[in-house]
């Protein structure tokens, strides 16, 4: 099994990988969050190991990242965070474990067999993710940094679009298609203000449209 380890901690990443070597596992280790996302851009793996703190980019964003793509790499969270809610925003954000530091390497193996036993991730969440934003696409609930957000029908619609879009500019007339005349600078102006609390912008792109950033990098992923 091809194995992406995401560790900067040198003593446990060497600890692991020679652990999972050992029982035939292939293991392409990596300290940094940015390097991590865009290698998975491009090689296919079998598993996923990341920790939530890492340089570059945080776990929850590389996690997110991923599913966002509608790739179904089984993926396990480890941190040394503890923490309930820490634990429910890992699995919201799409791992599918959270395996809290320190950890013995035979549980850490046995929660990989679990997972592969439940079949990982063959269908992608539907669940949209930008950062501390979350949108169950069918429940239509919408929660930002892990509090519930209430929408009305046309922001949660200009909401969706924006998030799909993953930081890329989403043209005007494709946001005015659900409201008319000036109605998007509205909900744009209303949801702006709730956003920019938890480091998240509305940026407007002149002659164009809008697009959605994140003010915070790797906000909620410091270990």
């Amino acid at each position: 099994m091809k194995v992406l380890l995401v560790e900067d901690d040198p003593e446990l990443a060497q600890g692991v990988a020679r652990f999972l070597r050992g029982q035939g596992d292939e293991i392409v280790h990596l300290a940094d969050g940015m390097q991590a996302d865009q290698l998975l851009q491009t090689d296919a793996f079998d598993f996923a190991l990341i920790d939530v703190g890492l340089p570059g980019l945080g776990g929850y964003e590389i996690v997110r990242r991923i599913r966002n793509r509608g790739q179904g790499l089984p993926v396990i969270l480890i941190t040394a965070r503890d923490a309930l809610d820490d634990r429910i925003y890992g699995l919201d954000v799409g791992a599918d474990d959270y395996l809290p530091k320190p950890f013995q390497l035979a549980e850490l193996t046995a929660r990989m067999r679990a997972v592969l036993r439940r079949g990982g991730r063959s269908e992608p969440r539907n669940v949209l993710s930008f950062g501390p934003l979350n949108l169950d696409l069918e429940g239509r609930l919408a929660s930002l940094d892990r509090q519930p957000m209430a929408l009305t029908a046309r922001e949660w619609d200009l909401l969706e679009a924006l998030v799909a879009a993953d930081g890329r500019t989403v043209p005007k007339e494709k946001l005015q298609a659900e409201a008319s005349g000036n109605a998007v600078e509205v909900y744009v102006s209303r949801l702006r203000p709730r956003l920019e609390a938890a480091g998240l912008k509305i940026r407007t792109v002149r002659g164009f449209g809008y697009r959605l950033e994140s003010t915070v990098c790797g906000k909620g992923d410091a270990d």
